[in-house]
């Protein structure tokens, strides 16, 4: 089962995370999203597997850009379209692990994922 990181190299928490990981030993492909910006196909995959269908729980609205572009009342498609246009917007770090992925923030919440791995997950 493959682990990979929405990362951001500048951010505390995603840096966090990844010491996480690293001491775990678990192999991870970090997407530095910032650098590729995830599909809207992209985040509807990971919406899903973070177990919702709400864009909002996986943007972030005190960015600049939010209120530039007016999301406060945007729809789903807004949003998700909003964030492909402009990465800066998804929360990071987003770990996915298989099918199962959490908003790590705080970054210690990526071991609900590890710790709910069967034995032939890692």
């Amino acid at each position: 089962m493959g682990t990979s990181v929405f990362f951001n190299p500048e951010c505390s928490n995603c840096r966090t995370a990844q010491a996480i990981l690293a001491e775990r030993g678990v192999e991870v492909d970090y997407i530095r999203y910032l650098e590729t910006a995830p599909t809207r196909a992209d985040l509807e995959a990971v919406l899903v597997k973070l177990g919702t269908d709400d864009p909002r729980d996986i943007v972030r609205d005190k960015e600049p850009v939010y209120a530039e572009l007016g999301l406060a009342g945007a729809d789903r498609d807004q949003l998700l379209d909003a964030m492909a246009a402009h990465p800066i917007l998804i929360q990071r770090p987003i770990v996915i692990h298989g099918d199962r992925a959490v908003v790590a923030r705080p970054p210690e919440r990526l071991l609900e994922l590890l710790d709910h791995a069967g034995p032939n997950d890692e």
